[in-house]
């Protein structure tokens, strides 16, 4: 029979021999083990029976300047970088070897469900070549145009880049523009042309559009297949060959730049660095150019590719630095960090982002605000070209103006936000920031500017006060099969677009240029283009500054009083449309009530459409039965009435969920 004192004798001989194995295997490890190459490169000797202590710090003295090279990894969307970088990682040793191994440095939620790279990461790869032991600091970009802000960062912690092409599509839009951003800062280029083991890869067609359009010599290109791993140690070996070491000073005193930055709820700010000069520690004070504030280091280290502390970082070597910034305003992108005491000239850094597309953000629920608040506070430190500005409305309540490089990047910050902070949230409709020149100078004192910017459609100033306004423009390039030629021309001219240029960089590609108007192409032209040209065409675009254009100030009204969320900015030729569109949406929204509700599109006093919600209506002459026409008459003219003054003081209560119809991205416009 099991009795309590047989299950305490039970309990006490087995505590006993679980204190027995454990004495006989000894203390356990703590954290994960280093990989081989890591092991070595840090010279901690791996047992037979037993990996080396992840504690072990790597001595970053060992890797001189010359045998030190910063490189990114830079393309199209969707031609390969991640799983270059997967196979330069297993190469070096940085990760095992194993099926398993995709999108290794593509570490958040988003990136691994859309299968696209958002935010760029670093690696810190040692390898041995011809008995030298090299350390290659790789950035794994983005490659899609809206997030070149990443791009651009990372070159400026870099002496050259791979440029990867796909040997089946070739040179794509946002090729031509990653190229063009790594020529402006004149690094190697090594182009290199992946995926020739696909059935219909034709890469001798890739190395004639890489020398016609970037004048690159066909030899220089590297073949490879980066799912297959063959060629890549050839990759390796070109970035030792053609990319410079750093000119940096050791001897100097310290100057890092900040290119990016992560945020640790129990670290606080990660800072990824870059260091131009000198040499950074543990507890060393250091200054941010910026701020002017002082901080003391906590952890020095590398990437390989999950943090590994070191005893010091030198000069041109690239890493990541904690010094307990707790704050948003802390951790500037672009900042330069430097001893205490040993003021530096500050680095250029690099031009800010500028934000394409606005969007109004609310919390679903009012009470959630601050959580939300403290979020979004959080996500702009990870990625730091996101505007915030306070916003509220009458309907939506409390929220932000958010600015975003596009619309990818506006639904990416949203599932972010939605996976990484659990905050639900209603994005309005994007719109793009506007300008106005003010006519008077009483105006122009008002505001203290003879030019103002309107990134909320709800303050757009009237005609009278203006005298001209100016949208948006940006050049965007197309490279598109020439049998789509005539649909993407119509498309585009659709879209208010002027023709700058069109070639051909093959036999059958054919590259355009045109100058559009940002808020055509900003909702819905991607998806457009992708789906009458089969999926073929690619699009890319730059800033073109603003011109001038008949833009107007569309209002919603129902039942004659404006809604202020629903305003929006069109040109005057597509307000019609713009506004049918609106209207209608609505009219399947909104809920009936017990009058008629009109709902209209207007421009100033003119109504330019309009739909009518119908009233629900009680059969008043149910209980007539027989009789005079007259009775019948007198029960209708009096229900009338009750409508007619129910119209008047009704107030038509605008559910969240028919504003969320209504905003949501005009895909059918």
């Amino acid at each position: 029979m099991w009795t309590p004192a047989g299950r305490g004798r039970w309990h006490g001989r087995a505590l006993r021999l679980w204190a027995a194995a454990t004495a006989r295997r000894g203390p356990p490890e703590s954290g994960p083990a280093p990989t081989r190459a890591a092991a070595a490169a840090a010279g901690t000797p791996r047992s037979p029976d037993g990996p080396a202590n992840r504690k072990e710090k790597i001595d970053m003295s060992r890797f001189s300047v010359e045998n030190t090279r910063n490189f990114s990894i830079i393309a199209h969307v969707d031609h390969g970088k991640s799983t270059l970088a997967d196979r330069l990682l297993e190469l070096t040793g940085a990760i095992d070897k194993t099926k398993n191994n995709k999108q290794v440095l593509d570490k958040l939620q988003v990136e691994r469900e859309r299968g696209i790279t958002v935010k760029a990461q670093t690696a810190s790869l040692f390898y041995n070549c011809e008995g030298k032991q090299y350390l290659l600091n790789l950035i794994d970009t983005p490659g899609h145009v809206d997030f070149s802000y990443e791009v651009s960062r990372s070159l400026s912690a870099c002496q050259g880049v791979l440029l990867v092409v796909d040997a089946n599509e070739g040179i794509q839009a946002q090729t031509v523009a990653n190229f063009f951003l790594a020529f402006e800062a004149q690094l190697s280029v090594i182009p290199v042309i992946n995926k020739i083991d696909l059935k219909n890869a034709d890469p001798e067609r890739v190395e004639k559009q890489i020398e016609k359009v970037f004048d690159i010599p066909r030899n220089e290109c590297i073949k490879i297949s980066a799912k297959l791993g063959t060629n890549v140690e050839r990759v390796l070996q070109a970035v030792i060959e053609r990319i410079p070491p750093p000119k940096v000073h050791r001897k100097n005193s310290l100057k890092a730049l900040v290119f990016d930055s992560t945020f640790d709820q129990y670290r606080g700010v990660i800072a990824n660095v870059a260091l131009f000069d000198g040499m950074v520690s543990k507890g060393d004070k250091i200054v941010s150019a910026h701020t002017k504030k002082t901080y003391e280091v906590n952890e020095v280290g590398v990437l390989n590719p999950n943090e590994q502390p070191t005893h010091k970082l030198y000069a041109g070597q690239v890493g990541y630095l904690i010094a307990g910034m707790k704050d948003v305003t802390e951790a500037q992108i672009g900042d330069t960090l430097y001893l205490h005491k040993q003021p530096v000239e500050p680095l250029p850094g690099f031009k800010s982002a500028k934000p394409m597309v606005f969007a109004g953000m609310y919390p679903i629920d009012q009470s959630e605000y601050n959580n939300l608040k403290s979020a979004v506070e959080k996500l702009t430190i990870n990625d730091s070209s996101v505007t915030v500005h306070r916003d509220s409305s009458l309907a939506l309540g409390a929220g932000w103006r958010l600015g975003f490089l596009g619309l990818l990047h506006m639904e990416v910050f949203n599932q972010r936000l939605e996976q990484e902070y659990n905050a639900s949230v209603i994005l309005t409709t994007p719109t793009v920031p506007y300008k106005a020149v003010l006519s008077s100078a009483k105006l122009i004192k008002e505001y203290r500017e003879k030019e103002i910017t309107i990134i909320n459609p709800a303050q757009f100033p009237d005609k009278s006060k203006v005298t001209e306004y100016l949208e948006p423009v940006v050049l965007g390039t197309i490279i598109t099969p020439d049998e789509y030629i005539g649909k993407v021309m119509m498309l585009c001219q659709a879209r208010r677009a002027v023709q700058k240029n069109m070639m051909y960089i093959d036999q059958n590609r054919v590259m355009l240029k045109y100058l559009f108007p940002l808020n055509e192409i900003v909702v819905d032209f991607y998806d457009s283009l992708k789906s009458l040209s089969s999926g073929y065409a690619s699009f890319d675009y730059e800033d073109a500054g603003y011109q001038t254009a008949e833009l107007v100030k569309m209002d919603i009204l129902l039942n004659g009083n404006i809604v202020e969320e629903l305003v929006t900015i069109v040109h005057k030729d597509k307000a019609h449309s713009v506004g049918k569109v609106i209207c209608e949406r609505l009219k399947d929204s909104l809920p009936r009530q017990l009058f008629e509700i009109a709902i209209q599109a207007a421009i100033g006093s003119k109504i330019i459409a309009r739909e009518t919600v119908k009233a629900y209506r009680k059969n008043v002459l149910a209980k007539c039965y027989g009789g005079d026409i007259t009775r019948k008459m007198k029960l209708l003219k009096r229900q009338a009435e009750g409508k007619k003054k129910l119209r008047k003081i009704g107030n038509i209560e605008v559910p969240k969920d028919a504003f969320i119809k209504v905003l949501r991205t005009q895909s059918d416009k």
